[in-house]
């Protein structure tokens, strides 16, 4: 691989690089904010799994009602879980709180700069501890995310498949890193990621390191990264209960562990697939079933609803039908799209 390309790729990041909030201009000096560091490690965690677009606004409505690592630390747990919701990987969030709080309890509020005292927090792994320090504090780190990957996977032509190849591909980054620019470069590739050098049909005219790619010089760049053969997800099925009187739907929070952890839902068996019994007896009607994937397995929540004069005495709260969406995870925001509509146009289910 030909060393000069990371200059090359840095001349053409300041030229096109994208704006964005929690991102420090091409070559400027960090911000004297001493907070700057919890916004960019705010958002590496609303990007696990999220999408810039997506991200976007929750990061400013965060920063608008948490504004440092403080306010986050004392913010109410189902609250915060109430904002993440439709994020998704809802683990994150509860180690967002835990993180935060660890932050002000064990370092005076500020984020070290430290890779290994980054990693010692909750929530934070070798990506996330790598990107703090070199994008909220400078230092010198290897960031890798995949599109990391992607880009020096194709510029060496490597053969071997992820995640085995993550070996040689740091080792290339830290040979060339420019010292003072390790934030930079691991965002620039990022973009070139995203612009040019995408998963299908990479645009290898419009790449200003084509000339050091190995991979574009095989006649099949799209063909690394290499990835090993996928393992099939398992389907797993489960009920979740409209339980409706008086006008609104009883909503239950989610144990703290676990899947959805900490979240509002409907009340809901344990998606294991055996018989499960409703909350209590009565007339239930089965209205269909919804599908959503999780990490390692897809689920088939199949929703009944029963429909009562009076409240019953069961725990949860209650809350207005038209409300009843607001602020639930996707999984089960699905299943209140889907008694809606059939509570719309099903007389049974009421007006």
């Amino acid at each position: 691989m030909n060393d000069s390309w990371p200059a090359l790729l840095l001349d053409w990041y300041r030229a096109h690089a994208r704006v964005l909030p929690w991102r420090n201009p091409p070559g400027a000096a960090l911000p004297a904010d001493p907070d700057w560091p919890y916004r960019v490690w705010l958002s590496e965690i609303m990007l696990q799994q999220t999408t810039v677009e997506a991200a976007t606004p929750y990061f400013h409505a965060f920063t608008a009602r948490w504004p440092d690592v403080a306010a986050l630390a004392a913010a109410d747990d189902g609250e915060l879980m109430q904002a993440w919701a439709g994020l998704g990987y809802y683990a994150r969030a509860r180690n967002l709180l835990a993180c935060a709080r660890a932050v002000v309890a064990d370092h005076g509020g500020r984020f070290p700069a430290d890779a290994a005292a980054l990693r010692a927090l909750p929530g934070i792994g070798d990506y996330t501890a790598a990107a703090v320090a070199a994008f909220g504090h400078g230092r010198d780190a290897v960031v890798i995310d995949g599109n990391v990957e992607r880009v020096v996977a194709r510029l060496l032509a490597l053969a071997e498949p992820l995640p085995g190849a993550r070996t040689r591909i740091r080792a290339a980054l830290a040979d060339v890193l420019p010292p003072g620019q390790a934030g930079d470069l691991a965002q620039a590739m990022m973009d070139l990621a995203r612009r040019v050098c995408t998963a299908r049909a990479p645009r290898c005219l419009a790449c200003p390191i084509a000339a050091a790619c190995a991979g574009r010089q095989t006649g099949a760049p799209a063909d690394f990264p290499v990835k090993p053969a996928k393992k099939p997800r398992p389907t797993r099925q489960g009920t979740a209960w409209w339980i409706e009187a008086a006008g609104a739907v009883l909503l239950v929070r989610r144990p703290a562990k676990g899947l959805l952890g900490g979240m509002l839902a409907l009340p809901s068996c344990d998606w294991r697939g055996g018989a499960a019994a409703p909350p209590l007896p009565g007339p239930w009607q089965l209205l269909g079933v919804v599908r959503h994937g999780f990490t390692h397995f897809d689920l088939e929540l199949q929703v009944a609803a029963l429909r009562l004069p009076a409240r019953p005495e069961l725990a949860g709260d209650w809350v207005a039908v038209a409300e009843a969406g607001e602020g639930l995870p996707t999984l089960f925001a699905k299943a209140v799209q889907l008694a809606l509509a059939q509570r719309r146009d099903d007389g049974t289910m009421g007006a």
